[in-house]
């Protein structure tokens, strides 16, 4: 099921949000399980009982970790956090790296087995070995999976490190790993920020109907900005050879299309959690504005970064064992965080591009010459590098993504269908939109800061955008979200 389907918006989401506030409060976390199973479940049952199976691995090595600490419950009767004077027993790191290896055994099972083996059989092929050395198994992958194994291995980990209290009661853990907002695209939230809001939290008209706003805007990002730009990046990314002019019209198309798809999502996401009176972190602010690639990384998929650095990068030592090991660090980070994306090498070179711009901005120091140049420029410089290695991230192949950057570059042969190519690109509609992307993008607040302050005129304003993004939907064939496939 997706946000923007008639079935969930008038459906699901009333059916839901009528039982959720007749409940007493004490049942509203199972009913948020229960919803968010059938949610998931909607297009593939496997998938609900796919995660069920992690989820219960998870509850169950959480509730080991506290009988192993022998740690009573704290003076509210709650499960107590696992402080510094808890020694960590190897029993207890068994429990944590069963946890571990369950969450990454299932992410690789379903994600990388198939480009594994396709890659040894390559190796096999090349060493005269036979073209199939390993079957190459293709199976289905659950949406989002790479989004709750993230969260969920935050559970056990946090546990662990005694940064939350353990969950008593299976439906909270199974509305914490399974709550339906963020399950497929995010934002991945740590279970750190969600315990206390599972045990207490304020339901208010003023949140409810901010949650609101971000779930309007969210889904106008979608339907009437990035469902358009998709219509430019595929048409360009599936031509073949193409005019310089062409190619950079369509590789901006796509870097329009993924940044409100992705933030479109989130604000729905964070609206929906609102509405239901969760506070979820901010995942997007205003990424394209950033000024070098390290701030990039600040503003665009917030939580993804932070979960990187915290339970990553820090354990690898970050930045403390000195500027080699710092610049490894990073790159090791971002590859992996590539490898996260998709199993394919153009998200590895994707990643070992970021990594790389983030390793070489650091040995800049604050005081290079890049850093000596106007706002404006470095606001360019870094979106025309993000803008680049997005070849390697939107390419499906990587002969398809060299060829995109011969197009870019003028070095491409283009054939007569490239010539007919700009009737379809360059349509009135299609320049409009992209225009008033580009200005939304560089030029207006985010939709965090435009709903902080909510005026009678926005809420106006919010309705009206929902209502025509329902209706547009109704005109379009299909409405995939793009990080459903990661």
């Amino acid at each position: 099921m997706v946000f923007t389907s008639h079935i969930f918006l008038f459906y699901f989401l009333p059916l839901v949000l009528a039982l959720y506030y007749v409940a007493p409060f004490r049942a509203r976390t199972a009913l948020i399980a229960v919803a968010s199973y059938v949610f998931y479940g909607w297009a593939n049952p496997i998938w609900a009982v796919i995660m069920f199976f992690g989820c219960s691995v998870d509850y169950l090595c959480g509730l080991a970790l506290l009988r192993l600490a022998g740690v009573p419950n704290d003076a509210q009767g709650l499960p107590p956090v696992l402080g510094p004077d808890v020694p960590r027993t190897h029993a207890m790191r068994v429990v944590l790296t069963v946890s571990i290896v369950v969450n990454l055994g299932l992410l690789s099972a379903f994600k990388y087995t198939g480009f594994l083996a396709e890659n040894v059989n390559a190796m096999a092929s090349l060493f005269g070995l036979g073209d199939t050395l390993v079957p190459v198994l293709h199976l289905v992958l659950p949406a989002g999976i790479s989004f709750y194994t993230f969260k969920a291995m935050s559970y056990v980990i946090d546990v662990y490190r005694g940064e939350a209290r353990p969950m008593r009661r299976f439906t909270d853990y199974m509305c914490f790993e399974a709550f339906f907002p963020d399950l497929v695209a995010g934002p991945i939230i740590r279970y750190a920020a969600m315990e206390e809001q599972m045990r207490t939290r304020q339901h208010t008209l003023d949140k409810f109907a901010r949650g609101v706003a971000f779930f309007a805007f969210g889904m106008g990002k979608k339907i009437l900005l990035a469902n358009p730009m998709g219509h430019i990046a595929d048409t360009a990314f599936a031509a073949g050879p193409l005019h310089a002019h062409d190619a950079w019209f369509g590789l901006f198309g796509y870097a329009f299309q993924i940044y409100f798809d992705f933030s479109g999502y989130s604000d729905m996401a964070l609206g929906l959690a609102l509405m239901l009176g969760f506070v979820l972190i901010q995942n997007f602010d205003s990424p394209y504005k950033a000024q070098s690639i390290t701030e990039f990384w600040r503003r665009w998929h917030i939580s993804l970064s932070t979960w990187l650095r915290d339970y990553l990068y820090l354990p690898l030592g970050g930045n403390r064992k000195g500027p080699r090991r710092t610049y490894v660090n990073l790159m090791a980070v971002m590859l992996l965080g590539g490898l996260w994306h998709g199993a394919s090498w153009n998200f590895v070179i994707w990643g070992a591009i970021h990594g790389t711009m983030l390793a070489f901005e650091r040995a800049q120091g604050k005081d290079s010459l890049y850093r000596r140049l106007p706002g404006g420029a470095r606001v360019a410089i870094t979106f025309l590098v993000v803008c680049l290695s997005w070849v390697f991230f939107r390419a499906k192949t990587l002969p398809q993504a060299m060829v995109f950057f011969k197009s870019l570059f003028g070095a491409s042969h283009p054939t007569f269908s490239a010539d007919a190519i700009a009737g379809v690109l360059y349509t009135q509609y299609h320049v409009s939109l992209f225009g008033l992307a580009a200005l939304i993008v560089f030029a207006a607040p985010n939709t965090w800061q435009f709903t902080a302050r909510m005026t009678p005129m926005r809420a106006v304003g919010g309705f009206a955008l929902l209502a025509l993004s329902v209706l547009v939907m109704w005109t379009q064939t299909t409405n995939p979200f793009l990080y459903f496939q990661f």
